[in-house]
C-alpha cells in the first residue's frame, strides 16, 4: 500500500504533468468577454448622478425663470414655464446616463440623426 519515496526525477515529471494540465485547464475555461456587472458603489454613483442631472435641471429651470419674470413683470408664467422645460431638459439628460447602461465599453453611442446602422453600406 505504501509507495516507494519519490526521487527528484519523479517530481519534476509530475510537476511537468500538473503544469501541462494547468494550462489546459486555463485554455478551456471561457474568458470574460467584457466587464462584469457593475458594483454596488458604481449604481450608486449611477443613481447619484441621475437625481442631480434631474435636481439641476429643475434649479436652472427655475432661476432663469424667476430671472425674466422679475424683468419683463411677468411673475408666474416665465417661472412655470421654465420650471416645465428644466423638468424636461433633466428626464432627457437622465435617459442619456441610463443608455450608458446598455452599451459596452469602446463602442460609440448609435447616432439616430443618419437613419440607418454604422458601417452599413448604401452602394448598390
Amino acid at each position: 500500500m505504501a509507495e516507494k519515496p519519490q526521487g527528484d526525477a519523479d517530481r519534476t515529471a509530475d510537476a511537468d504533468r500538473l503544469r501541462a494540465l494547468e494550462a489546459k485547464l486555463a485554455a478551456l475555461t471561457p474568458k470574460p468577454s467584457g466587464p462584469g456587472p457593475m458594483g454596488k458603489y458604481e449604481q450608486a454613483n449611477l443613481a447619484w448622478r441621475m437625481v442631480i442631472e434631474l435636481v439641476t435641471g429643475l434649479g436652472l429651470g427655475f432661476v432663469v425663470g424667476y430671472g425674466l419674470d422679475y424683468l419683463l413683470g411677468t411673475m408666474p408664467f416665465m417661472m412655470v414655464l421654465f420650471i416645465f422645460l428644466g423638468l424636461a431638459a433633466g428626464v432627457k439628460s437622465m435617459m442619456r446616463t441610463a443608455s450608458e447602461l446598455d452599451r459596452k465599453p469602446g463602442t460609440a453611442p448609435e447616432d439616430k440623426t443618419s437613419g440607418h446602422e454604422p458601417g452599413s453600406d448604401e452602394r448598390d
